[in-house]
């Protein structure tokens, strides 16, 4: 069967078009970036002198010089990377247990449960009844306060509950008549077939836990078990000038250089979490699909 080769220009002028759109979207979200990089080596002098730029014309390194002037902020990037990798795990031993046994459909009261947790969607006790059930616990100042009160998401639950709901019950049958548990069906048969699903929500709940401030901020009274990014939070308060209280921040901290902190700051908070996505982006793209069908 002979193919005209005109009768699909009109495909090729689409894929042209689409390729350039792409294109173009792509350097829209990454040049803000590439410029926030650039903007962190130089000077202040010429910030205020050029808009944009991508390529510095004078190299300065004031900035980090700043930040890493103490030990201060690689002791919590430590505390950070802490809480991101045990709240991570937390996270997911808590979600695929939970998940696990409500995708059981001989469970008696799972579907009392499942409200239970579609209602925590929609409605929540807020930040002052939470602060409240954490203080009664005794977890204020406490890593445990910022790890323990979001162990689970629940869209991220009932997707991965979805998923299990939908495997073959041959596996898990086969493995029963073998002698397997649940613990066992749970962690030889289910757990090695979900790791897609398993690497794309623990990259979400690490990205959240690198990312969060704010229960810190509320929970942790103490400077020295501050995170990453309460840290560079002050920084940025103090490159500003606009600190009221001066009690808790940390004194090896000095008078801010200039504007290139705030840039330098960007790149110190995104640049180690966004190094994990190319070890886990084979994984990504599959995993965020396979719990969205029904179950």
């Amino acid at each position: 069967m002979l193919i005209n080769k005109h009768d699909h220009w009109h495909e090729k002028l689409f894929d042209i078009l689409n390729y350039l759109f792409l294109i173009l979207f792509a350097l829209a979200t990454l040049l803000p970036f590439v410029y926030i990089f650039a903007g962190s080596f130089t000077s202040e002098a010429e910030l205020a002198a050029r808009d944009f730029f991508i390529i510095p014309h004078e190299i300065s390194f004031s900035a980090y010089e700043y930040i890493f002037s103490s030990a201060t902020l690689f002791r919590s990037m430590g505390i950070s990377i802490y809480i991101t990798i045990i709240g991570t795990i937390t996270n997911l031993f808590f979600t695929l247990t939970m998940a696990y046994a409500l995708s059981r459909r001989d469970l008696a009261g799972r579907n009392i449960v499942m409200n239970m947790v579609i209602f925590s969607m929609l409605f929540s006790g807020g930040m002052i009844p939470g602060y409240l059930v954490v203080k009664s616990l005794g977890l204020v100042n406490t890593y445990a306060a910022v790890i323990l009160p979001g162990a689970i998401s629940a869209f991220n639950l009932i997707v991965i509950r979805n998923f299990f709901q939908n495997m073959p019950p041959g596996l898990e049958e086969s493995a029963r008549i073998d002698g397997c548990t649940e613990i066992g069906v749970l962690w030889r048969i289910v757990i090695p077939l979900s790791m897609p699903i398993i690497a794309t929500f623990g990259l979400f709940y690490a990205v959240g836990h690198w990312n969060n401030f704010f229960s810190s901020l509320l929970y942790l009274n103490d400077h020295t078990k501050w995170p990453l990014q309460v840290m560079l939070r002050e920084i940025v308060m103090l490159s500003q000038l606009a600190i009221g209280d001066m009690s808790n921040v940390d004194p090896e901290f000095v008078t801010p250089p200039d504007q290139a902190v705030k840039m330098a700051v960007i790149i110190v908070g995104t640049l180690p979490i966004l190094l994990v996505y190319p070890f886990l982006q084979k994984h990504f793209a599959k995993g965020a699909l396979l719990g969205s069908i029904k179950g």
